[in-house]
């Protein structure tokens, strides 16, 4: 590859790796997640070397150490969480303020989880095409506006699903609400949160995949991925399942409501666990 050919990769107007020539030959590639997740690039030499990983400098490693174990922490804590108030709703006394007060702490958790996502996409080291193959560090920003990066949208619609479903979490510690209210205040914000993490986890997919489905067993950021759309799909299975009909005034169907929850949480807990391993 000569230096002054550059190639770039992606699906639509999103661009998830890049590869361009090097002064003295080869060839640098730089990836969307590996860099913003754990710093590094690849270098490959000219000729038949072996290639490096090119990381980013250790204030940039520092921070995204920082982040990765905070984001980590947050959705381990908020998933257990989360599957506390399903199964307290399943196996406990049966108090709905209960229950509400446990989801609340656990959508806190999900609130910081997503936000800390976001600040892993605003201040990952860039890459600098046509040059020696280095990341660098820009300064702390707490927001950015980036909708053409599909690492940033991606993060940002996974945070804007926590929000909504912040909303959701308050809600539910009304009372006296007709069947109609419980469906527009309550069930609505969780559909909704529940497809914007849906959308989120496709962008995920668009971003470690370069916009071609496929099933990459060697990543782990594959995996991270996919456990966690999983877990939104199981979300999605238990709003569907919550809605309130209103002939009855009795959910669709409790047990898979609470049991898609469960199971949905525990999904976003053993993806906050490899999450720690997905560190610079």
């Amino acid at each position: 590859m000569r230096r002054d050919e550059l190639r770039a990769e992606g699906a639509g107007p999103f661009t998830t790796r890049v590869s361009w020539g090097l002064p003295g030959g080869g060839r640098a590639v730089w990836e969307s997640r590996p860099a913003r997740r754990r710093g590094v690039m690849a270098v490959h030499p000219a000729g038949a070397g072996a290639a490096r990983r090119a990381s980013a400098d250790d204030t940039s490693v520092a921070r995204l150490r920082r982040l990765n174990a905070i984001a980590a922490t947050a959705f381990v804590l908020g998933g257990a969480l989360f599957a506390a108030g399903a199964a307290f709703a399943l196996f406990g006394s049966g108090d709905a303020t209960t229950s509400a007060a446990i989801y609340f702490a656990g959508g806190l958790c999900f609130n910081t989880g997503g936000y800390v996502s976001l600040l892993q996409v605003v201040n990952a080291p860039r890459h600098v095409p046509g040059g020696e193959g280095g990341l660098v560090t820009r300064r702390w920003r707490w927001w950015s506006y980036e909708p053409l990066r599909v690492d940033w949208l991606a993060a940002f619609v996974l945070f804007a699903g926590t929000l909504v479903f912040g909303v959701d979490l308050l809600d539910s510690f009304l009372q006296g609400l007709s069947v109609q209210q419980v469906n527009r205040l309550i069930w609505a914000p969780d559909v909704i949160g529940c497809v914007l993490f849906l959308i989120s986890g496709h962008l995920g997919f668009v971003e470690i995949c370069h916009g071609r489905p496929r099933v990459l067993a060697r990543e782990l950021g594959w995996w991270i991925v996919a456990v966690n759309q999983l877990g939104s799909v199981l979300f999605m299975v238990s709003a569907i399942a919550a809605f309130t009909k209103p002939s009855t005034g009795s959910l669709v169907n409790a047990d898979i409501a609470n049991w898609g929850t469960v199971t949905g949480a525990l999904c976003f807990s053993a993806g906050g666990v490899l999450q720690y391993f997905e560190r610079p």
